[in-house]
């Protein structure tokens, strides 16, 4: 993907451009939380849940100092995203968002459940697994599902299911209902490290990115040689764990192998210019990073060098 920043420059639209975007489209509008770029010849499509406002309560090893010099006012923007990919006649969905909102996002796109042809999930939690099943029912009835190896056996795991108390026992639950579901169509594979990450289907490399969960993955996706990492939840409070990559979160299940496998990620998208797209990262929920001497600058992708689905007023 081309990287586009954004720059005054490019905002002096002519008075022409701007009476023709107006007119072209007489019966349509732009859907205002959804995002087209391009990867090569590959797309990348937003497919977002909105955002909120998240406090330090769940920042782990986020000292004073860190608060004070990346978010004074104690706050910072977190995200809900997933994304869709349109790539060699496939359309791919990489994680699942919360429910039907997902389902409600691909449509703005033109598409249907049903077209998706792979779904690629970088962890079980609930807001990246919640349309793989809607009222019962496959929610991409024609996908193959993409599930890693350690993940998989976590929740297989009778023994992992048993050590907790049994109200929280609903997400192994969970997720065996839909490995049962897509038993006929599940891919459950050995992430490796990035570097000797191999091929799931060509232009989509599943890469280990353990801490978060016990199986978290990341995936590498590759289009006429523009890249981008989608990275799951390797971050989630982006506007203090860019600077300060060593700050885990709550959330995390490992919180030490969530900061190692963050900073080694990081340093690794940096030092090879290649885009990220994140599922708790801001509008528009992609960018690059900026390496400063302790830390990293996220640089969001700006809307300039994408396009907007139009739907019907």
């Amino acid at each position: 993907m081309k990287t586009n920043l954004c720059k005054s420059s490019l905002l002096h639209i002519t008075v022409w451009a701007v009476v023709w975007m107006f007119f072209s489209e007489p019966c349509l509008k732009a859907q205002d939380d959804a995002i087209i770029f391009d990867i090569g010849s590959a797309t990348i499509s937003l497919l977002s849940e909105g955002e909120r406002q998240n406090g330090t309560g769940i920042l782990i090893g986020a000292t004073d100092e860190m608060v004070k010099n990346a978010i004074p006012d104690g706050t910072y923007t977190m995200a809900t995203n997933a994304f869709m990919i349109e790539m060699g006649g496939k359309v791919l969905l990489f994680d699942t968002g919360l429910g039907q909102k997902t389902i409600d996002n691909l449509a703005v796109y033109g598409k249907k459940g049903s077209d998706v042809d792979a779904v690629f999930i970088t962890h079980f939690h609930g807001d990246h697994i919640g349309s793989l099943m809607i009222n019962g029912q496959k929610g991409y009835p024609n996908a193959t599902l993409y599930v890693s190896k350690p993940e998989y056996d976590y929740y297989m795991s009778d023994a992992e299911m048993t050590a907790l108390p049994e109200n929280r026992r609903g997400a192994f639950t969970t997720a065996r209902d839909i490995f049962n579901a897509y038993k006929d169509k599940l891919v459950v594979f050995t992430p490796n490290d990035i570097e000797i990450a191999t091929e799931l289907i060509p232009g989509v490399k599943g890469v280990a990115a353990y801490g978060h969960t016990p199986g978290h993955v990341g995936y590498l996706v590759e289009s006429d040689g523009q890249k981008i990492f989608l990275w799951g939840d390797l971050a989630h409070a982006m506007a203090i764990q860019m600077p300060y990559p060593e700050v885990a979160v709550s959330f995390d299940t490992d919180p030490v192998k969530a900061v190692e496998s963050r900073q080694k990620l990081l340093k690794y998208m940096a030092e090879n210019g290649i885009d990220i797209a994140g599922a708790h990262i801001p509008y528009p929920g992609m960018g690059n990073l900026v390496k400063q001497e302790n830390g990293y600058d996220f640089i969001f992708m700006c809307s300039c060098g994408g396009r907007f689905p139009y739907i019907a007023q």
